[in-house]
């Protein structure tokens, strides 16, 4: 399993719009075959910051996920509503 965590901060005058585009994204995200699960996120003390929690099954679904209509259609549009650089890692079970 591949975790992915992808940590936004979003302009405060794009978060209602940041909203309404990750939930249709998580919904059709989940809906992936490979897909474990797919979070996305607020944080309490910052109401910009924002990240995406997402568990794959393999490499593979990851590169599936990404090609898909949703995915290419949605992510670029959140671009235009960063207040910084997106920061995305990935991770493996350690233990």
């Amino acid at each position: 399993m591949i975790t992915i965590v992808a940590k936004q901060i979003i302009r405060k005058d794009c978060i209602e719009q940041y909203h309404a585009l990750a939930k249709e994204l998580v919904e059709k995200s989940r809906a992936e075959e490979g897909c474990i699960s797919y979070t996305s996120n607020q944080s309490i003390q910052d109401e910009r910051i924002h990240c995406f929690i997402e568990v794959w099954k393999d490499q593979e679904a990851i590169d599936i996920h990404n090609a898909t209509e949703h995915f290419t259609r949605i992510v670029p549009q959140f671009g235009a509503m960063f207040d910084g650089p997106e920061v995305v890692d990935l991770y493996t079970e350690s233990v």
